[in-house]
């Protein structure tokens, strides 16, 4: 299920809720991310690690592989987990907390918005 989020009149952040029983591997992520043009990268949060609010002039696109990540964006407050992906738009503040019992593991991605 894709959920668009309307968060001005111009910018919009899209998540993807992964609904099938089986979730993707780090791999096939990865492949899904090269196959839409995207360099893919993998950043692991420790529990309850914390990403400071702020914002950059890219796009970030970004799928969990394993764990719990929780992401405020602009007041949008949500739980992401494996197999759930978000696009938050260039210069849209945004922070995150890894949830749950063991450390989240997440392929991201930036995408310049022309």
């Amino acid at each position: 299920m894709t959920v668009l989020y309307e968060l001005s009149t111009v910018y919009s952040m899209i998540v993807t809720r992964w609904q099938a029983q089986v979730v993707p591997s780090k791999e096939q992520i990865k492949m899904i991310f090269m196959a839409e043009g995207l360099e893919p990268k993998e950043e692991i949060y420790p529990v309850n690690g914390t990403v400071k609010e702020h914002r950059h002039p890219f796009d970030e696109v970004r799928m969990v592989v394993a764990g719990e990540l929780f992401v405020n964006v602009a007041g949008n407050q949500l739980l992401l987990r494996s197999g759930d992906r978000i696009e938050i738009p260039s210069n849209t503040k945004h922070e995150t907390i890894a949830r749950g019992n063991e450390d989240c593991v997440c392929v991201y991605a930036q995408r310049i918005s022309i």
